[in-house]
């Protein structure tokens, strides 16, 4: 395998960590995964997303800075690829569901600034379900906070998670998650194995499970 680093993105409860976590035991790898649970604002958030909003995607943009500023300082030589279950620009596409114009252009030139100073992926493995799917996913996991997040904030972040790879070319391994099960279905976790098995061109690349 040729890629090394591999980042896996998606939707809210689209099992990009189940996934990274899967991956990082196949390869041997050194695994980033976002820690949700240490930001403040997320039940806040939920509760008043006016209010919470700004201070939430701030806190989430220092966090995810602070874990790839460490890839990029610390190298391991027994442990060649690194996974991570969020890409960096998550950060922009967030803050541009959840902020106002003025917020989110403010937000805009913060990112730019940082995210010049970091390693970007040499491939990306995106996750997509419909948002019935991913609902039924968050009931499982039953996070409390996440109970009553509404269908359309789903669509919304899935449109801007779309468009946005679609606009800028990523080499995108696209796979569709409707009925995945990686933990218990070997053939749905091979998939994407034989599917990091391959050069890629720039664009999407599109893999269904059997």
């Amino acid at each position: 395998m040729d890629y090394h680093f591999i980042t896996i993105e998606g939707n809210i409860g689209a099992g990009k960590t189940t996934l990274a976590h899967l991956l990082a035991k196949h390869f041997n790898a050194r695994l980033i995964v976002e820690q949700f649970a240490d930001n403040p604002f997320l039940p806040k958030f939920y509760e008043n997303p006016q209010q919470y909003a700004f201070p939430l995607e701030l806190f989430f943009m220092a966090e995810r800075y602070k874990q790839m500023k460490e890839l990029v300082h610390t190298k391991d030589m027994f442990q060649t690829v690194t996974i991570s279950d969020y890409l960096f620009t998550k950060c922009l596409l967030f803050a541009k569901v959840n902020l106002p114009e003025q917020e989110f252009r403010l937000y805009q030139k913060l990112f730019e600034i940082i995210h010049q100073q970091l390693v970007q992926p040499d491939i990306l493995i995106y996750l997509h379900a419909p948002v019935s799917k991913l609902q039924t996913n968050i009931r499982k996991r039953n996070r409390p906070y996440e109970q009553g997040i509404p269908d359309e904030y789903l669509f919304n972040i899935q449109e801007t998670y779309t468009h946005y790879i679609r606009q800028h070319n990523i080499k995108t391994i696209f796979v569709d998650v409707s009925n995945a099960d990686f933990l218990g279905n070997e053939k749905h976790f091979q998939v994407i194995l034989d599917a990091l098995d391959k050069e890629y061109e720039g664009g999407q690349h599109y893999f269904s499970l059997p």
